[in-house]
């Protein structure tokens, strides 16, 4: 069962960021406090600031030795976890960024936000590759696939774009929800595309061809998380509703709440973000009550 383990607090402001930083536990928050806070999973307990950052945090991405933070004001920074500093900053959209992801074959790293555009960037020097239009309003998430042929966008327009990830085209539109698209998350085989929004609805498209399958009424407001288990078939997502549920990858059956309304523990706001650890023992999840709560796996689901 997914219990809960232990909660953080320490933020003053609302929290709406989390990466995972290695296999012992280590992992970062970030929001409106203006710093990335350090915390360990072995120890349980807050780390240190690792840096200050000039406006809010929306995203933070992990990927190798390097920390992605991407802030309201439209810039990136990226942290060398190894040298521990700052060792780039760059001013690349005029408004907030939403997401940033890493198209590991192609050594890219991609940003998105509020100016519908995407931007894309080389991991070896953080020079701008390409732009493009996804969208004349926000861009909210973006989701690549396992075999990374394709990516997809969750846009305010309540549509979700599909592109080819070799050259960036405009391969497919999905139309189903009826209000902005928040979350997008591909099963780690490649089977399916679920997609969350502020209609509080998921949505299971199947691959190749995107055929919606299924319609579940999963929230009561806004899903703003999908994260799949590393290694089990499950999936949570997490809601403005001030829950977290958690879900069969195959048959989609809710399995399990966790809210104040069900159990002794539980956000009293927002759930921004949730991440599995590395290791997949412990679900980790923070948002406007600026508390960051730990989960945990103890037995059979």
């Amino acid at each position: 069962m997914l219990k809960h383990l232990h909660t953080f607090t320490g933020h003053q402001n609302p929290i709406y960021a989390l990466a995972n930083a290695d296999e012992k536990g280590v992992f970062f928050s970030a929001g409106n406090d203006k710093g990335i806070v350090e915390w360990s999973l072995e120890a349980m307990a807050f780390v240190k600031v690792k840096t200050p950052v000039q406006s809010s945090v929306y995203s933070l991405l992990r990927y190798d030795n390097l920390l992605f933070i991407g802030e309201r004001s439209g810039a990136f920074s990226v942290y060398d976890l190894t040298k521990q500093e700052i060792i780039n900053r760059t001013n690349a959209h005029l408004k907030p960024i939403f997401d940033i992801q890493i198209a590991k074959s192609k050594n890219e790293l991609l940003t998105t936000g509020e100016d519908g555009s995407v931007a894309v960037w080389s991991l070896e020097d953080f020079s701008e590759i390409y732009r493009f239009q996804v969208a004349y309003d926000t861009v909210r998430c973006i989701a690549i696939s396992p075999d990374e042929t394709e990516i997809a966008f969750g846009c305010k327009d309540h549509l979700i774009r599909i592109y080819n990830l070799a050259d960036y085209s405009l391969k497919q539109t999905l139309e189903s929800h009826s209000l902005p698209v928040t979350s997008l998350a591909y099963h780690p085989t490649g089977k399916y595309l679920i997609s969350g929004s502020r209609d509080a609805q998921l949505k299971i498209w199947i691959l190749p061809n995107y055929e919606l399958a299924e319609t579940i009424p999963a929230h009561m407001f806004t899903i703003y998380n999908i994260a799949f288990h590393p290694t089990l078939p499950y999936f949570a997502t997490s809601s403005q509703d001030k829950s977290i549920k958690l879900w069969d990858a195959e048959n989609f059956k809710l399995y399990k709440i966790l809210s104040l309304e069900k159990g002794d523990f539980g956000h009293s706001h927002s759930i921004n973000k949730i991440i599995w650890s590395r290791d997949g023992k412990h679900l980790i999840s923070t948002g406007d009550d600026r508390k960051v709560m730990v989960w945990e796996i103890n037995g059979d689901l």
